[in-house]
């Protein structure tokens, strides 16, 4: 109820200054008016007040109350982040503070929506979240696909098709809403995906491996699909001798998954999707009594901050998320001025980390 007596006062006050009731330097009705007026709770009242200024539409004065925003304030921005995923890892995180840092975000302001733990229930928040920053009218929106929920890209293009229709431009972080190869006809801001697995790849190679496999969670990510790419164009072109192709879908902490790999392939090596899943196959691995590098090396990709404090320090590549959201934040601005470019892949590259588990001299920055 209190979520909808909120929304009831958002809304109702960007209709009044839509309407011109309120004009630029205007004085609002104090909160304890909005109170009476429409029967919330002083906290309703205030969260409405924050999210209007939030967005620009108003400015509080200590001690004096809230007016509207003057006009010169009408080019400003307020862009929603439809992210399932913020607040569960650290790459968004990092990519919306390199938004929040850009200098281009000055004048501008971001909406930061809910998202849920539960792998069954992204879908529906995300829907929800679309919805309510439709309502909000914003200038655009950063949208992070659902990932690994047997109905993601039904969803997602749900989501796509409902800001399409309210003609709200989208920028996509990470990932795309189509199966790799396939893209979409959004903007995407991301790392190199296929080249980063082929360089990840390479190294193993030149560090001695000679059976390796790559290990990802399945209904992952249309970037996985890219790894896996790049992982077996490096083993066609730069294996001494021929190398199986070893791809494997599962949890890397079942250990009856985990043997079986082992059984069937013998690998020396791992290329894993992310460092998560690397984390939870060095600790299967380890449990099984096999050693790390000595017998079998790892290598991840994104460089968690966990990544080096693993009980083997993990060789990875670290992902440059603060330019992904800076660069992300220019390309949102570039696309609302020039609505009829064509869609852009703007791919960044990777830092590989050198740690303990590949079994390489370390050179960690």
């Amino acid at each position: 109820m209190a979520t909808h007596k909120y929304r009831e006062i958002l809304e109702k006050i960007q209709e009044d200054l839509q309407s011109g009731r309120y004009t630029p330097g205007q004085r609002l009705p104090s909160e304890t008016e909005l109170v009476r007026r429409y029967g919330a709770s002083r906290m309703t009242v205030f969260r409405a007040m924050h999210e209007l200024q939030t967005m620009g539409l108003v400015v509080r004065r200590v001690g004096s109350g809230t007016f509207v925003a003057q006009t010169s304030n009408s080019k400003s921005h307020v862009f929603g982040l439809l992210i399932p995923e913020l607040g569960q890892t650290e790459i968004f995180e990092v990519i919306c503070k390199g938004m929040m840092e850009s200098q281009d975000a000055v004048r501008h302001s971001l909406l930061w929506g809910n998202s849920t733990s539960k792998e069954n229930e992204k879908e529906k928040v995300a829907e929800q979240l679309c919805q309510h920053f439709i309502s909000q009218k914003v200038s655009g929106v950063f949208f992070a696909p659902v990932e690994f929920s047997t109905g993601r890209f039904r969803a997602n293009h749900r989501i796509a098709e409902a800001l399409d229709e309210a003609r709200i431009p989208i920028v996509l972080l990470d990932r795309c809403l189509e199966t790799y190869p396939r893209r979409s006809r959004y903007d995407l801001v991301g790392i190199d995906n296929r080249r980063t697995a082929y360089q990840a790849t390479e190294h193993l190679i030149a560090a001695g491996a000679k059976r390796i496999a790559f290990i990802a969670r399945p209904n992952s990510a249309p970037t996985v699909d890219a790894r896996i790419a790049g992982f077996r164009e490096a083993i066609q072109a730069l294996a001494p001798t021929p190398i199986r192709d070893s791809v494997n879908l599962g949890d890397a902490s079942d250990q009856k998954f985990v043997k079986a790999i082992l059984k069937k392939d013998s690998p020396d090596a791992f290329l894993c999707a992310n460092d998560f899943t690397a984390g939870l196959l060095m600790q299967t691995l380890l449990s099984i009594g096999e050693r790390i590098p000595e017998d079998i090396r790892i290598v991840g990709v994104d460089d968690v901050k966990y990544a080096g404090l693993l009980p083997v320090p993990l060789t990875t590549q670290r992902q440059p998320c603060r330019d992904i959201g800076r660069i992300a934040l220019a390309v949102m601005l570039d696309r609302i001025g020039n609505p009829d470019l064509p869609a852009r892949d703007v791919l960044l590259g990777c830092q590989m980390v050198v740690r303990q588990s590949c079994g390489a001299k370390s050179r960690e920055q």
